[in-house]
């Protein structure tokens, strides 16, 4: 079951997305927030899911609804296609883009915690920056997993914001590797 849909509908946003983590990295992305487009795209790419999401936002208020919703269901989407699949479960990477170097490492093991340990704020184009943080955490409470994300340098926010979204791709593609049996002294996570 590596190919899941989901549709999420509040007063706020409507988010209807659809992952395959057996995929090529294939993405087709419409938030209506020009730069999480440009984002997913990259986790897609990297990770080797497949991301495709159409989401309608409270736009005019600001982003921060649209960019949460779509990582609460980007994070649900991620459990529900794990259900029963046997993973390395662990995985890291050290990204850079140019002056900027982030390391991300993932624990998918049904615990939920988020370490976000950036120098992100101010605006990158029309972008709250701190939106980036906002959507690792909606995705990390809804996907069940455990993310430590920690610039070692950079001052570019978007260098900074993008070599995040590609540590976090990479973490990702090690974690889900397919295995015989899931790492565990517990039996199950």
């Amino acid at each position: 079951m590596s190919r899941v849909n989901l549709k999420r509908i509040t007063k706020e946003t409507v988010v209807n997305a659809t992952i395959d983590i057996d995929g090529i990295g294939d993405s087709n992305i419409d938030t209506g927030v020009g730069f999480l487009n440009h984002m997913l795209e990259s986790l897609s790419k990297h990770s080797g899911i497949d991301i495709y999401v159409k989401a309608d936002g409270d736009l005019d208020v600001d982003f921060h609804h649209t960019v949460e919703d779509v990582g609460i269901v980007l994070g649900a989407l991620m459990k529900k296609s794990l259900e029963n699949r046997k993973i390395k479960r662990f995985g890291y990477a050290a990204i850079p883009m140019d002056e900027a170097l982030i390391l991300s490492s993932v624990d998918i093991c049904n615990r939920i915690y988020l370490n976000f340990d950036c120098d992100l704020s101010g605006n990158i184009g029309d972008f709250d920056s701190e939106l980036v943080e906002e959507f690792f955490r909606a995705f990390v409470n809804n996907a069940r997993i455990v993310l430590h994300i920690k610039q070692l340098s950079g001052s570019n926010k978007h260098h900074i914001a993008e070599a995040v979204f590609k540590s976090v791709a990479y973490a990702l593609k090690d974690a889900l590797v397919k295995t015989d049996e899931t790492p565990t002294t517990k039996g199950s996570l």
